[in-house]
């Protein structure tokens, strides 16, 4: 998956025309999985989070990360990814299932292989 902003693809691109052949793939697979990771927390925000979310999400999170996000306020809270992965999974978009539908069974692999350690 490309990124939403073509200056990413483009930097992205001129990145792995300057990559040693042996590493390019490796690192277009970051790229990919990077750039689905990236539109997956986009969702949450062209969703428009609500207050209400938030303090759902607040009651969450242990008690020292949640006077953090409160003192940060919704506003200040509205790109925290554990916030739009909250957003995302409260509106029924999972993250495993998001990724497993728009990534290659290769670069799912390789996702769940680096996240799993």
């Amino acid at each position: 998956m490309k990124h939403p902003e073509e200056k990413y693809n483009k930097n992205q691109a001129k990145y792995l025309e300057k990559c040693p052949p042996e590493q390019r793939e490796f690192h277009a697979q970051l790229f990919r999985i990077g750039n689905t990771t990236y539109r997956y927390h986009q969702l949450a925000t062209e969703s428009e989070p609500t207050e209400e979310y938030y303090f759902e999400w607040l009651q969450g999170l242990p008690e020292n990360i949640r006077k953090d996000m409160k003192e940060r306020g919704f506003e200040g809270c509205k790109n925290i990814l554990s916030f739009t992965r909250y957003v995302n999974e409260r509106n029924d978009i999972g993250m495993d299932e998001y990724l497993k539908e728009n990534l290659s069974p290769e670069d799912f692999k390789a996702h769940n292989l680096h996240t799993s350690k």
